[in-house]
């Protein structure tokens, strides 16, 4: 069990909600908010966060990526602490977990939508489910060749935060692309600081994450990029939509990501970097809820 859970890697949990419970605050600032419907979208999200871990655990170790080298924490497959067997019963249980419960989510929030709009979702759950497993899996991963900061925008970012906006109030507003975008560029940091750290070994054995592509200086300026880009979009969007003082909460959590981008550019060891994973995720939920209490509070 033990080796199970730490192979869901649960600190990457809070993370995958952070744009569903802005999705969920900003249809709650429109006046539309289900409880249902958050629950249920926060459930298919940590079955969808836990498919992709097991799919990248399986993946790293079939293609050989995750070796003895390896400065992160040490997956599960590679290690023998599960079988390969094993795991891909774990990834087919996982995906048929997410969706059942997306189909569920689908039928509570789009009763009074066209049928083609539920439709229209089922392809994209089918989608999420398909790349959280392609990651690093198939014949050409796309995690493999430096496309996961765009899924990372696109599924943590625009499909997280519009999506579920949109299972809430059955309306989209394109201004809202701001705050996605926001929350999509800091998640992309995330998984910009463990290419960062990883950047030796992923060189060794042929994944080019976009720091290997860059090089660790370029890299570094590309966090900056990322940080500093997740607060201009959230400025930009509160400024877009009107404010007051309190409207402007969540300025109280950018500190903790100008000493993250200090703290990315100033470790040397790979090692030091993993302690700034966790606090990028943690910074970026606790950014999410103070704009989320701002939005409603307003």
């Amino acid at each position: 069990m033990k080796s199970w859970l730490a192979a869901a890697r649960p600190r990457t949990l809070p993370l995958a909600l952070a744009s569903i419970i802005l999705g969920s605050f900003l249809a709650s600032s429109a006046g539309r908010f289900s409880w249902t419907i958050c629950v249920l979208a926060s459930l298919t999200t940590i079955f969808l966060q836990i498919l992709s871990n097991f799919a990248n655990d399986y993946g790293d170790a079939v293609s050989g990526k995750d070796t003895a080298e390896r400065v992160g924490p040490r997956r599960a497959v590679a290690t023998g602490l599960i079988t390969k067997e094993s795991m891909l019963r774990g990834i087919i249980v996982t995906s048929l977990l997410a969706l059942i419960s997306g189909i569920w989510l689908l039928i509570e929030s789009l009763k009074k939508a066209p049928t083609e709009v539920f439709w229209i979702f089922l392809g994209l759950g089918f989608l999420c489910i398909g790349a959280a497993i392609a990651y690093t899996n198939g014949k050409r991963p796309y995690g493999y060749s430096g496309f996961g900061d765009i899924a990372v925008l696109l599924f943590f970012g625009w499909v997280g935060v519009l999506g579920t906006y949109f299972l809430h109030t059955l309306s989209f507003d394109p201004i809202l692309l701001l705050p996605a975008t926001s929350v999509g560029l800091l998640a992309t940091g995330v998984l910009n600081i463990n290419n960062i750290r990883d950047i030796e070994t992923d060189a060794k054995t042929g994944k080019y994450s976009i720091p290997v592509r860059l090089g660790r200086e370029r890299a570094i300026r590309y966090h900056w990029l990322l940080l500093v880009g997740g607060m201009l979009f959230a400025v930009v969007y509160t400024l877009a939509v009107g404010h007051n003082w309190f409207s402007w909460l969540y300025l109280l959590a950018f500190p903790l990501f100008v000493l993250n981008g200090r703290a990315v550019a100033n470790h040397q060891k790979p090692g030091e970097l993993n302690p700034r994973l966790g606090q990028l995720a943690l910074s970026t939920l606790l950014f999410v809820v103070l704009w989320g209490v701002a939005l409603v509070g307003q």
